[in-house]
């Protein structure tokens, strides 16, 4: 099993926990991580988390034991695609690890009770919480946040 591999998609840091946004080319990764990191917010925990940048459009994530890490190839590293306004540099969080897979879809096929505990990304052979979220809500950094707030509480 191989300790590393690089997916297509952009990682941002929420408070230090790190949230996989995958979804095709112009699904809206870069423009929600924008908007992450542009609006703090407080979850459904009530508690202000902030984020930051860890890779857009690559994500290199490494195996350490139970844990995925995600940081960003060196030559993309602190790099953001902003649609309109080109390649911005932003701070970076250097390493993350993963506690959320966000898979970008439209929301007509989005299901609006989902069985959560059931739904897992496998990223070398670790299962990642997985849920769907529009990215062009106006709601989906808030649901990002309320997101990890759920997994975080016990099951």
């Amino acid at each position: 099993m191989a300790d590393s591999t690089t997916l297509h998609g952009t990682c941002v840091s929420v408070d230090g926990e790190g949230v996989l946004l995958l979804g095709l080319p112009g699904a809206g990764k870069s423009d929600l991580a924008l908007r992450l990191v542009d609006q703090p917010g407080l979850g459904i925990d009530g508690i202000l988390r902030v984020a930051r940048l860890v890779a857009d459009d690559q994500v290199v994530i490494t195996r350490r034991g139970g844990d995925l890490q995600a940081s960003a190839p060196a030559t993309l590293k602190g790099k953001l695609e902003i649609r309109g306004l080109g390649i911005a540099a932003l701070p970076v969080e250097e390493d993350v690890t993963l506690r959320l897979a966000v898979r970008l879809e439209r929301s007509a096929d989005i299901e609006r009770l989902p069985d959560l505990a059931g739904t897992r990304l496998d990223v070398l052979g670790l299962g990642l919480p997985l849920v769907q979220i529009d990215p062009f809500a106006a709601s989906a950094p808030a649901r990002v946040r309320a997101a990890l707030d759920l997994f975080r509480r016990p099951q």
